[in-house]
């Protein structure tokens, strides 16, 4: 099929980079490129297994009550920090 393409500047470059790299031709770079683009654009996203944390046991909360910032500094770094 013979059809004419506008490509956007940074496109072109792309293409004329890697039809150099190849010592291909200009339309079969253009032709694999929107093979592989088309292909991952069709196809659903890889699964991917999902991120877990583990949980840790941090021990008993040392501070009454966490209301006040300046209150629990206090008590975990020393009234006289500053």
């Amino acid at each position: 099929m013979r059809t004419t393409l506008t490509l956007d500047d940074d496109v072109a470059a792309a293409l004329e980079r890697l039809r150099e790299l190849r010592d291909q031709s200009f339309k079969d770079v253009v032709n694999e490129a929107l093979r592989l683009g088309l292909q991952s654009m069709i196809l659903p996203p890889k699964s991917r297994e999902p991120f877990r944390t583990r949980a840790v046991e941090l021990g008993r909360c040392r501070l009454n009550q966490l209301d006040s910032v300046s209150e629990a500094l206090a008590i975990v770094e020393g009234e006289t920090f500053k």
